[in-house]
């Protein structure tokens, strides 16, 4: 994707990635799918809640 770099420290093995804000700025939709993708990957591990609890607890904090 243009605008978009990975970086790898060869000596921790990490991957960092570069965003050129300016390119992502002429496509902001390309922008929201990447970011969309990386959030999704961070939470791949995170407990899962069932859509009825997720509802109780929204009536609950009054957000539904």
């Amino acid at each position: 994707m243009k605008g978009v770099t990975f970086l790898k420290d060869q000596k921790t093995n990490k991957q960092i990635l570069q965003i050129d804000v300016k390119e992502m700025a002429k496509n902001p939709s390309k922008f929201e799918d990447l970011m969309d993708v990386i959030i999704a990957e961070v939470r791949k591990e995170e407990k899962k809640v069932s859509w009825e609890t997720a509802k109780k607890q929204l009536k609950k904090a009054g957000k539904l």
